[in-house]
Formats: structure tokens, C-alpha cells, sequence
């Protein structure tokens, strides 16, 4: 397996357990993981789009939601007020959007493209995402950690939670 080969493996997997997880639950996305707040479903979607508009940015595109990173941003906290968030299907759709162009970037590279370096890294992650391999990778680990807080909010809904190719939450 290349390396290419391995990061569309990753994202793809990753997309694949966050969009069914996040389907079983869209009928209640401010559903807080725990009784102490945390990161709500439509946050996460939100977060994760904006991740990967970022992550267009640093492989040389804009990010068409940047003015998303006061509500999804890094460090921001999730709040139960519904107006402060777009619809939940017109984040799903701009994650959606995003995630097909970071592939098609995908696509379009080299292995040795990989290695080339990113023109910013968030602040904190610079290692991370110091180069399109490692940022794109990067990408597709952030969200299987972000889908853990899905699992959270579907038990605190009451819900049983969805499992991927056999495999339990």
C-alpha cells in the first residue's frame, strides 16, 4: 500500500463512522456527551467542516468557512443555544463539500507531493500538519477522536449506538 493509498483509506473510514453515527442522532444535535456540557453533534459536524476548510488552506486553497472559526473553531466551547449555529443540514452538506475537495486535492498529488510542507499549521499542532501527508492523516485521526463525543451524546440521548463493519463503538 503507497502512502496516498493509506491516507484516503483513513479518511474515507473516518467519514464513513462519523456521517453514520452522526445520521442516527441529526433529529437532536445539541445533545451535550455528558451532563457537563462537551462537544454536541452539531458542533462536531460544524468543527469538522471547518477542519477541513483549514486543511484546504494549508494545502494552498481558501477556506470558504473561515468565518466559521468563532462558533467550530479550535478552543471554541459548544453552547445548547440553537441560534447560534447554522441548520445542521447546511453544515453536513459544506462538511460534505469540503471533504470531497481535500480528496480531490488527494487525488491530484504525488507521493512526493506528501511531503511538501503546509503554508500554516493551526497553532499548537504545528507538527501535525507540517506537511500535506501529515495534515491530511492528521484529519482523518481528529475526526475518529471527535466521533468518540457522538457515541457519548447517543448514550446520553438513550440511543443505542451505531457500530462500523461489525466493529462496536
Amino acid at each position: 500500500m503507497y502512502t496516498k493509498d493509506a491516507i484516503r483509506y483513513s479518511l474515507n473510514m473516518a467519514e464513513q463512522a462519523t456521517m453514520r453515527a452522526l445520521a442516527t442522532i441529526d433529529d437532536a444535535p445539541l445533545t451535550f456527551p455528558t451532563e457537563k456540557g462537551g462537544c454536541h453533534p452539531l458542533w462536531v459536524m460544524g468543527h469538522l467542516a471547518f477542519v477541513e476548510g483549514l486543511t484546504h488552506e494549508m494545502l494552498g486553497g481558501a477556506n470558504p468557512v473561515a468565518h466559521w472559526a468563532s462558533i467550530f473553531g479550535q478552543d471554541t466551547v459548544p453552547t445548547a443555544d440553537p441560534s447560534q449555529y447554522p441548520a445542521f443540514a447546511k453544515v453536513r452538506a459544506q462538511y460534505v463539500e469540503l471533504r470531497h475537495r481535500n480528496l480531490q486535492l488527494l487525488e491530484s498529488m504525488t507521493d512526493a507531493d506528501l511531503d511538501r510542507p503546509t503554508a500554516s499549521q493551526p497553532k499548537g499542532l504545528e507538527e501535525h500538519f507540517a506537511t500535506f501527508g501529515k495534515a491530511l492523516l492528521t484529519v482523518a485521526l481528529h475526526q475518529m477522536a471527535h466521533r468518540g463525543q457522538i457515541t457519548d451524546a447517543f448514550r446520553a440521548a438513550g440511543r443505542a449506538t451505531p457500530v462500523l463493519a461489525g466493529a462496536g463503538a
